[in-house]
């Protein structure tokens, strides 16, 4: 791979790869794959990005190497393989796939454990009578270790699962869990419960800058672009271009809309007997907006959608700046 170019790694496989190809191509990124067996590819519409196609661990840990710039991996993978996640990456944007908590679940026979408490109670009962430790399967030993010490739960050994963890207790092989769950089913199935202070983590896919990679002037440039397509089409998504005309001021309306309903002024027009504008609201307050208006004299109200919404200053780049000090 070029050292000049920004190295962006996506999933290579799975719901997660249709997900993360999705995403960029809502925001005019295609992602494209090289011929041949298909580990490398482009983002077309972006000079200067290719794109490595890796599981989604090993982009948690090329990350962290700084081998790529980009990453879009789970943030529970972050937690459990970094040894320093915090100075080592930024997670810049949640997308909005790829949900998965990191929980911990005991048998739900267990009717007295309802809290990461009553866990303790459990685990210290049971080296007690036993002189045992209560075992916990699992494949999140870093997550698991700091949320049990958090918790005061020191009396547990964990056990490491290689294989379907929820059925380690079944099994015989441990009697609780630390495990991911989209929807709890495969759990209840399991005769599985999770504890009510027993979720660790609430992850979903994000897109990930690295801190430790070499951030060229070229690297950076690609950035730029690519963190303004996404800001601008996040920000279409959940906003709308409001437009009016009435026989009100068109600067005071502006200022109106922009104090009670949090719209950025576009266009204020005054002509002889009122006004025109156009503002950006947030989707949930159009119909608000659209009310004011109304009153105000307004006969019609227009509210459209636009495929991007540029603004003055993208959040997201400056967010990346700071974090590499630049």
């Amino acid at each position: 791979m070029s050292t000049n170019k920004l190295i962006l790694g996506l999933p290579s496989k799975g719901r997660l790869q249709e997900n993360a190809s999705e995403f960029f191509k809502r925001a005019g990124l295609t992602v494209s794959k090289n011929g041949g067996r298909g580990y490398t590819g482009t983002l077309k519409g972006v000079a200067d990005v290719e794109i490595a196609f890796l599981s989604a661990s090993e982009i948690a840990g090329n990350l962290e190497q700084g081998t790529i710039h980009f990453g879009v991996t789970g943030e529970d993978l972050i937690r459990e393989k970094l040894a320093a996640p915090d100075t080592s990456v930024e997670l810049l944007l949640k997308l909005g796939f790829g949900h998965a908590d990191v929980v911990v679940a005991v048998p739900q026979s267990w009717i007295d454990v309802d809290k990461m408490a009553d866990l303790d109670d459990v685990a210290l009962a049971f080296h007690a009578k036993g002189g045992k430790r209560l075992r916990v399967a699992t494949k999140y030993f870093n997550l698991t270790r700091t949320f049990f010490a958090d918790h005061g739960v020191n009396d547990y050994r964990i056990v490491e699962s290689l294989g379907a963890t929820e059925g380690a207790p079944a099994a015989g092989s441990a009697e609780a869990i630390v495990d991911i769950t989209s929807t709890g089913a495969t759990l209840v199935a399991n005769s599985l419960k999770i504890l009510d202070d027993g979720v660790i983590l609430k992850s979903e896919a994000n897109l990930i800058a690295s801190l430790n990679a070499d951030w060229t002037q070229s690297s950076l440039s690609a950035a730029r672009v690519i963190l303004d397509r996404l800001d601008a089409r996040d920000r279409a998504e959940s906003h709308m271009l409001v437009t009016a005309r009435g026989p009100f001021d068109a600067a005071n309306m502006a200022e109106d809309l922009d104090r009670h309903y949090q719209c950025a002024g576009d266009t204020a027009v005054q002509f002889e007997g009122g006004g025109e504008v156009r503002v950006i609201c947030p989707t949930a307050q159009v119909q608000a907006v659209a009310d004011h208006l109304r009153q105000a004299g307004a006969e019609t109200v227009t509210a459209s959608k636009a495929d991007y919404l540029f603004a003055a200053q993208n959040v997201l780049h400056n967010q990346l700046l700071q974090r590499l000090g630049r």
